[in-house]
C-alpha cells in the first residue's frame, strides 16, 4: 500500500515540493477552519431555502419544449431568491455563460439613451464587446446605450467624487464588478460593495445598482444583495453549480429587473414563463446544495497558492493574509514562461486530459492571446481546477477553483513542479 507521500511521487511530486507544501499547510490551519465556519453557514442557509420551498422528487422532473409549468424550474429559482433574500431569480440552462448572463441583465434593462456606468474601473475583457468599447456587433453601444467608467484610485479605494461626477440624468444601471478579472486590483468585499451603493443611492436613489457575482457566491455570509443590490449576476458553471451543473447561469433580484431580463432572454410577451429545463434540474439543485462546501475547498487553494507564491518572492493578489471575498487568486510571474509553466502544472493534476499541454491562442471576446488550464468534466468551468491569464504585462496568472481542497492543494503543487523544472523557483 502506498504511503500518502508515495502517491504524490508517483503523480510527479518531488519530496521537496511536497515538504514546503506541508508546511505552508501547517501554517494555514486557523485560516482553514474560519473558512469551514462559513461553509458550515451557508450550507444552513441553503438547506432552508430548499425547506422553505419544498424542494421535492417532482422538481427534478425534465420538460421539453417550451416548459411551460415546469414545477422543478419555477421552484429552483425561488430557492435561489430564498438564500440570496431576493424578491425573483432567472435561473436558467439557456443561459449560456457569466458573459450571457450579465448580457441579458443590462439589455433587459437599459434602453436607447441609457448610460452605463462602471465606478469600479475596466470590466471583464469580455464584456468590452457587450457594451461596445470594443466594436461588436449587436453591442449595448449599437442600440444608443452610451458607457462611462471611473477607475479605482491607486490603492484601491473608490474614486467618489469621480462617480459624483459621472453620475447624470441618462446613469440607469451602474454596474460593479465584484470579482477583479484580469487585472490585479483587490476583489470587492460585500461590504465595501455597500458602501458604494450607499453613497450612489444617496445622490441618484433611482439608479439600477448590479453585481457581476462571479466568483464571489458563498464566500462570505453576505450577498451583495443583502446590502442594497438590485441585481446580482451569476454562471453556474463558477461557484452556485457546486460543479454539478453542466450549464447555465443566473440573475437573481428585485422583481422587475428580473422579469426584464427574462424578457431578453425569451422573448417579450413570454419572459420566465417558458424555458425548458431538458434534464438539468437534479443537476441544478444538487450543484446548490454543494455549493458552499466546494467554494469552501476552492478558497483553502487560493489561501494555499497565495502563500506558495509570496514566499517564493511573486507578487500575489490578494496577499498571503488578506480577508477574502471570491475564489480567485492572482499571481505575478513578469515573463509568459511563467504563466504558461504554471497553467501546465495545473493541467497536469487535472482527472481530465491530464495528458494535454495548454498553450496561448487567440480566444473570442479577448484582446491577446489568453492560455487556459482546465482538465474539467463540465468544459469550462472555473469551480473546477483552472488556471488563466492573457499573455500580456504584467504576465499575471489567475487560479481558481477546485472541487475539492485536496485537488487544489494537488494543483498548486504541480504548478510548482513545473516551476522548478523549468528553474523559475527554487526551494
Amino acid at each position: 500500500m502506498y504511503s500518502r507521500q508515495e502517491l504524490y511521487r508517483s503523480l510527479g511530486i518531488e519530496q521537496t515540493v511536497y515538504d514546503f507544501g506541508e508546511q505552508i499547510q501547517r501554517e494555514l490551519k486557523p485560516r482553514f477552519e474560519a473558512i469551514d465556519d462559513v461553509a458550515e453557514y451557508n450550507q444552513l442557509k441553503v438547506i432552508r431555502a430548499m425547506q422553505e420551498n419544498r424542494v421535492s422528487e417532482a422538481c427534478f422532473v425534465s420538460s421539453s419544449g417550451y416548459g411551460y409549468n415546469d414545477l422543478g424550474r419555477d421552484t429552483l429559482e425561488d430557492v435561489y431568491a430564498s438564500a440570496f433574500h431576493t424578491e425573483s431569480a432567472l435561473v436558467r440552462p439557456q443561459i449560456a455563460c457569466g458573459t450571457h448572463a450579465l448580457a441579458v441583465a443590462l439589455a433587459g434593462n437599459l434602453r436607447p439613451g441609457d448610460e452605463l456606468l462602471s465606478p469600479v474601473g475596466k470590466p471583464y475583457d469580455t464584456l468590452e464587446e457587450v457594451i461596445g468599447i470594443r466594436p461588436s456587433n449587436g453591442s449595448l453601444a449599437e442600440y444608443g446605450v452610451s458607457y462611462r467608467q471611473v477607475d479605482l484610485n491607486a490603492d484601491g479605494s473608490f474614486d467618489y467624487e469621480g462617480i459624483r461626477n459621472a453620475l447624470n440624468d441618462k446613469t440607469r444601471l451602474v454596474t460593479i464588478q465584484r470579482s477583479k478579472g484580469y487585472q490585479t486590483r483587490p476583489t470587492l468585499s460585500v461590504a465595501r460593495i455597500g458602501e458604494l451603493i450607499a453613497f450612489i443611492r444617496s445622490l441618484r436613489p433611482d439608479v439600477i445598482c448590479m453585481v457581476d457575482n462571479c466568483y464571489g457566491e458563498f464566500v462570505e455570509t453576505l450577498e451583495p444583495t443583502d446590502v442594497g443590490a438590485d441585481l446580482i449576476v451569476g454562471s453556474l458553471i463558477k461557484n452556485p453549480g457546486g460543479g454539478l451543473a453542466p450549464i447555465g447561469g443566473y440573475i437573481a433580484g428585485k422583481k422587475e429587473f428580473v422579469e426584464n431580463a427574462a424578457y431578453r432572454l425569451t422573448s417579450p410577451g413570454l419572459g420566465k414563463e417558458v424555458g425548458a429545463t431538458l434534464g438539468v434540474n437534479q443537476a441544478f439543485y444538487q450543484g446548490f446544495f454543494l455549493a458552499p462546501t466546494v467554494v469552501a475547498g476552492a478558497l483553502k487553494g487560493a489561501i494555499f497558492a497565495a502563500n506558495i507564491y509570496e514566499k517564493l518572492g511573486f507578487a500575489v493578489v490578494p496577499n498571503s493574509t488578506e480577508s477574502r471575498h471570491d475564489i480567485i487568486q492572482a499571481v505575478t510571474f513578469g515573463k509568459p514562461e511563467g504563466v504558461i509553466a504554471f497553467c501546465k502544472g495545473i493541467q497536469a493534476a487535472a482527472p481530465v486530459d491530464s495528458y494535454v499541454s495548454p498553450e496561448p491562442w487567440a480566444m473570442p471576446g479577448y484582446d491577446s492571446e489568453v492560455i487556459m488550464a482546465a482538465g474539467a468534466f463540465v468544459q469550462g468551468s472555473s469551480i473546477e481546477l483552472s488556471a488563466d491569464g492573457p499573455i500580456k504585462p504584467p504576465y499575471a496568472v489567475y487560479f481558481q477553483g477546485g472541487l475539492t481542497w485536496e485537488h487544489a492543494k494537488f494543483g498548486i503543487l504541480m504548478s510548482l513542479q513545473k516551476l522548478k523544472d523549468a528553474q523559475m523557483v527554487t526551494l
